[in-house]
């Protein structure tokens, strides 16, 4: 039987808590994605801004759990460095949202899920590519 959370008087998860289960899901990684994905950074924010939203096409904020900004490392060059670091976004209210909708996945899990997604684009992976990976 799995343990029970008693969510009477717990307050809903933190943006330090979303940051501490994204560090420890970044640190599962298997070598040598691990290493590959260390120059990224990783930021948590409540919902991504208006003009993320805009750019992505997203006109709804609950519509966007993730985001990679940065030069996927198959398109780095060492003649033209990336003016920016990667970053990983990773948008607290959509995950939880989404969490709470689903109900079969821990909010560990679906963190680490939306973090693996976003450091997919890092290593030049499309959606499509990703979303066939997981179907195999």
């Amino acid at each position: 039987m799995s343990k029970s959370v008693d969510w009477t008087n717990a307050p809903a998860p933190s943006l330090d808590d979303f940051a501490a289960l994204a560090q420890a899901a970044l640190k599962a990684l298997p070598e040598p994605f691990r290493g590959l994905a260390g120059d990224v950074r990783m930021q948590i924010e409540d919902f991504a801004d208006d003009d993320i939203l805009e750019q992505v096409g997203a006109a709804d904020p609950f519509e966007l759990t993730g985001l990679y900004q940065g030069a996927p490392l198959n398109e780095r060059s060492v003649l033209d460095p990336s003016p920016f670091a990667s970053q990983v976004f990773l948008y607290r209210r959509p995950i939880l949202d989404e969490w709470a909708e689903r109900g079969d996945v821990t909010l560990g899990e679906l963190i680490a899920h939306v973090l693996v997604h976003e450091i997919g684009h890092h290593f030049g992976l499309s959606d499509e590519g990703m979303h066939a990976a997981e179907e195999d």
